[in-house]
């Protein structure tokens, strides 16, 4: 796994690959970050990195190390997360985790540990990692994931280098399904519904996700301020509940996103297959209302997030973009 496979994390690669020039490498991380946004990629391309035997900053991918962590059969790599019955980590799987990391490494230059969902530590656990980050036993490297932080006690914060992972944009979204072999009308079709994270993109479902968008271009086409029961209409048939609302907007921010790029003379669109509906929506308005209408869907998404009523949030959402019709 070389740096070079991580896209869209350009500044966090940076970064790690000047510590290893440098023979700084920290200790103790904390990524934090969405499911699928790269984090776990990238802890194992910096352990690979670091573990290789002919680059400095880098992994080879084919040394004996390299292909080891890349097999996934590496002895000196450890993953530890929650038993497959039980819902927290133990303090019985961080003291197994302690005790294997006093030992002296196999073949790497240190032992490494990721721990993953870092905020399911129960607490005894968290507080018996505390002098383990502080100081790892035989130099090791641990790498705690995460998507909140902030569930984590400040002194397990404190005491590891906190790098923060963005969402994936859509165009890296597309670009990594398509280096996993997923057809590029596919990807371009998904990349905009992955909510930024690969792990979103491949659970979504193709055939009923394109169900769903020709129902969403559709319902939007016939939104009509003089006819207002279309409005209404409309919401009663997309509305769902919190999770299906935000997935609506987000397909909703991917047909304006497209909207205002149309508008302002660019080609480049993720929507492609159904381009001449886009091409629809753009056309009814200026760049300055198309883009209105996508800060409009932005901040309907933002409101759901803070718990507003799904319903009554499509309604004036639908409202505004018919509103802009007349």
């Amino acid at each position: 796994m070389a740096f070079a496979d991580i896209l869209g994390h350009e500044r966090i690669v940076d970064v790690l690959r000047r510590s290893l020039r440098t023979g700084k490498t920290a200790h103790s991380y904390l990524f934090e970050g969405i499911s699928g946004c790269g984090r776990k990629k990238t802890a194992l391309a910096l352990i690979q990195a670091l573990f290789c035997s002919v680059l400095p900053d880098d992994a080879c991918g084919e040394c004996p190390s390299c292909r080891k962590v890349a097999n996934g059969n590496h002895a000196d790599i450890h993953f530890i997360e929650p038993l497959p019955d039980k819902r927290d980590i133990s303090i019985d799987q961080l003291r197994a985790m302690q005790r294997e990391l006093s030992l002296r490494a196999y073949e790497a230059p240190r032992k490494s540990c990721i721990i993953e969902p870092a905020e399911r530590m129960s607490v005894n656990a968290a507080n018996s990692l505390l002098k383990t980050l502080e100081e790892p036993p035989g130099d090791a490297l641990i790498i705690l994931l995460t998507e909140n932080a902030g569930m984590l006690l400040p002194t397990i914060r404190s005491r590891c280098q906190l790098i923060r992972f963005s969402h994936l944009s859509p165009e890296h979204v597309q670009t990594l399904l398509e280096r996993a072999g997923i057809a590029a009308g596919t990807a371009s079709f998904l990349a905009p519904m992955s909510g930024g994270s690969m792990q979103q993109a491949y659970e979504l479902d193709n055939e009923s996700l394109a169900v769903r968008r020709e129902l969403v271009l559709t319902a939007i086409a016939k939104l009509d301020i003089g006819r207002i029961a279309s409005v209404f209409d409309a919401s009663e048939e997309l509305s769902g509940n919190r999770d299906e609302t935000l997935e609506l907007l987000d397909m909703m921010i991917s047909f304006f996103r497209d909207a205002v790029h149309l508008a302002a003379g660019s080609s480049d669109i993720l929507n492609r297959s159904v381009r001449p509906a886009i091409e629809s929506i753009s056309s009814r308005h200026s760049f300055n209302r198309n883009l209105e209408l996508l800060n409009k869907i932005y901040e309907t998404r933002y409101a759901v997030q803070r718990n507003a009523n799904s319903k009554l949030a499509i309604d004036h959402l639908l409202m505004n973009i018919a509103a802009a019709e007349a």
